[in-house]
């Protein structure tokens, strides 16, 4: 099973990773805090301090057409911010 899905590269975990050392990770939504931890301190080599998740409920879209209105909805998805020890950092930048 994939954990991590994908980092969150915005502005907001940009300040956040500078300022207060926090990473953002879109992850599994039936991963746990441990599995979280274990799999961020294999892949990046860093020593994970504290962990807070949130699971956010997919957004309902509405597209009108020329013949009906065509509903859906966006997958539901988890939110893991990851605090690290202090002096160590991810790059996510490195690699590109």
């Amino acid at each position: 099973m994939n954990i991590i899905r994908k980092p969150l590269i915005t502005e907001k975990f940009t300040s956040l990773g500078e300022r207060l050392n926090q990473y953002g990770f879109i992850v599994d939504k039936k991963a746990t805090k441990p599995e979280i931890k274990a799999e961020i301190e294999k892949l990046y080599d860093v020593k994970v301090t504290d962990i807070r998740t949130m699971i956010y409920a997919g957004k309902t879209k509405q597209k009108y057409t020329k013949r009906n209105i065509i509903s859906g909805r966006r997958r539901d998805f988890k939110k893991a911010i990851v605090a690290l020890k202090e002096g160590q950092e991810i790059d996510f930048y490195s690699e590109v």
